[in-house]
């Protein structure tokens, strides 16, 4: 075997030959080497090459190129049939969903904002005639009147929207 057959060997199984010369040591990956560091064999690790950054080359590509990537093999979905549309559907229609009733809107400047206090009146762009809008998440699905029910607030639906002209 050569002598650079024979160092790489000894290198990859992590011992050296006691007859050679030197005074081998070995580094913290396992390989023996002459002056303790990597460069001694003339092996330099990927992330610490001294070119890196002469061929445009950052960290991020560098640890791009390092990773791996593993196929997946995925089995086929099989359809099964559906107890009933009213066994599907009965968990969502238990679900309770938050509905937003909005009586008007203004804006204010943010000084004039800052400058509320106890007693301050917001006037509002609608009339006490007009119908409150019924909101779920973003969407206007209807209009009624605000009523009162055993002293509190409610809502008499006067329409439901199209769900055409809801999108």
């Amino acid at each position: 075997m050569s002598d650079e057959g024979q160092a790489v060997q000894e290198q990859q199984s992590g011992q050296m030959d006691p007859s050679q010369s030197g005074n081998p040591q070995m580094n913290n990956e396992g390989m023996a080497d002459q002056s303790g560091s990597p460069q001694a064999n003339n092996e330099v690790p990927p992330d610490q090459s001294d070119n890196a950054g002469a061929n445009g080359e950052n960290a991020e590509e560098q640890a791009d190129m390092r990773t791996q990537a593993q196929s997946v093999e995925f089995s086929e979905a099989v359809e099964t049939e559906v107890a009933g549309p009213a066994g599907s559907i009965d968990i969502l229609l238990d679900m309770k969903v938050p509905i937003t009733v909005t009586i008007g809107q203004t804006e204010l400047p943010v000084q004039r904002l800052l400058r509320l206090g106890h007693g301050s009146v917001l006037r509002l762009d609608k009339s006490i005639d007009e119908p409150v809008e019924l909101y779920l998440r973003d969407a206007k699905f209807a209009t009624g009147s605000v009523v009162v029910v055993d002293g509190r607030f409610a809502v008499k639906i006067k329409q439901i929207l199209n769900p055409a002209t809801l999108k």
